[in-house]
């Protein structure tokens, strides 16, 4: 066998020089292929699990967690997933995915008597959540219009960067965030606005900024899209936390609705992760608002395109969730039931961090936190602060000091006070 074995690998080794492959070893094709980075937001997950303290916290994670710390399913998904199960095949869904999904699910952003949707105007697909909505935009972005670039706000979430470089889309950033307030630097983003080139695409998180928490008011929004107008920019939504902001979907789409107003073609990526707590199922859709139904068949159909090489077609079973849910009366109402319940909660959390933090006595304004809105709470911590946090109190978060309030209990926010406060008091 061994003399076999031998004689093979001679064989073997001509017929590879055959083709010219002969003096490379077979493991040497990837040895220029270093470790990628961690991902800041996925890696602090990784360390909390890691830690065997039992008094860990991990306020990092971007999912929503009930006041016992734990993962959440609402009663409406398991509801749907109970009329759904063992009543449909599993056939392919369309390259475009679920019409249901994505009809109910533009009525949600564009209003429920949208004329837009009467009138066929919106190129809609299905999309991997929102990031999927996020890259195929950027694709098409750079397929239509590769000459243009987008503006994407300091901070944002990091992905943002990611989708837009690897679809090699020229990036630049726009003013967002003001530190010493803690609030929206305002007048930096009107004035990026106005200094941008005419026709410059501009990335807006339509409520709940991730990782700010920080929107701006109605009024704000309002000289916003007026500015954007102004300027011939196009406005591309990230629809993440539709009615998990404020608890009202209605409200938290406040800001497209003013664009719509204003007369914008505007392109929206949604997303279910958060709000109907679908994170794994990766249901979201992205629409783009056109001159007429012509025009939004073309979009449509270069959309579809775009999402054949990379995925094929979306997944079915997320879909029937939202569309089954949506499509209900009683199940939409008690959907908007849950999705307030959730709201409410992190909003109740803001105040009471903040509550145990000023009674501790701390030196520093933390107004901020109850001003904010959404999951995360930017909380001005350095980074070296943040590693205090964690390497003395084994509290998990992101170094840029954002707090997933999600991850705040009514059991361990009065030790996730008492920590920010030794690292802060010296500030």
């Amino acid at each position: 066998m061994a003399f076999q074995a031998v004689i093979s690998r001679k064989v073997l080794d001509r017929s590879l020089s055959s083709f010219g492959v002969g003096a490379r070893s077979m493991s040497s094709w990837w040895k220029n292929v270093e470790p990628a980075p961690k991902d800041p937001i996925l890696g602090v997950t990784e360390a909390f699990l890691a830690d065997p303290s039992p008094s860990k916290v991990n306020v990092g994670v971007g999912a929503y967690r009930d006041d016992n710390g734990k993962p959440v399913v609402l009663e409406c998904v398991r509801e749907a997933e109970r009329r759904i199960a063992g009543n449909l095949n599993m056939e392919y869904l369309p390259m475009g995915g679920s019409m249901n999904m994505v009809e109910e699910t533009l009525k949600l952003a564009y209003g429920e008597n949208s004329d837009f949707i009467k009138d066929k105007r919106i190129a809609a697909i299905q999309s991997l959540s929102g990031t999927g909505a996020c890259r195929i935009f950027a694709d098409f972005q750079k397929r239509f219009l590769s000459g243009s670039q987008i503006y994407i706000p300091v901070p944002t979430w990091s992905n943002h960067h990611n989708i837009w470089r690897d679809a090699q889309v020229p990036q630049t950033t726009y003013r967002y965030y003001h530190p010493e307030s803690r609030g929206l630097d305002f007048a930096g983003l009107m004035d990026d606005i106005k200094n941008a080139p005419n026709g410059s695409f501009f990335l807006l998180h339509a409520c709940a900024h991730n990782p700010t928490g920080v929107d701006p008011t109605e009024e704000q929004w309002r000289e916003i899209s007026h500015q954007i107008k102004a300027k011939d920019h196009f406005a591309f939504f990230d629809m993440a936390y539709q009615g998990f902001a404020s608890g009202d979907p209605e409200k938290d789409a406040k800001s497209i609705r003013i664009f719509l107003e204003d007369g914008h073609h505007i392109g929206i990526a949604q997303s279910y992760a958060k709000n109907m707590g679908l994170y794994g199922q990766r249901v979201g859709c992205l629409s783009v608002l056109c001159e007429d139904e012509k025009q939004a068949i073309a979009v449509k159909s270069q959309l579809q395109q775009l999402a054949r090489p990379m995925y094929s077609n979306p997944p079915v079973h997320g879909a029937l969730i939202v569309s089954t849910i949506l499509g209900d009366l009683e199940l939409k109402k008690l959907w908007l039931k849950e999705v307030k319940v959730m709201a409410d909660r992190i909003i109740g959390m803001r105040s009471a961090l903040r509550e145990n933090l000023e009674k501790l006595g701390s030196p520093l304004s933390w107004e901020h936190i109850t001003n904010q809105i959404g999951m995360f709470c930017y909380s001005g911590m350095t980074p070296e602060q943040v590693d205090r946090l964690t390497n003395e109190y084994h509290i998990y978060m992101t170094r840029n000091g954002r707090i997933s309030m999600a991850g705040v209990t009514t059991g361990n926010v009065p030790y996730l006070a008492n920590a920010i406060h030794e690292v802060t008091k010296s500030a």
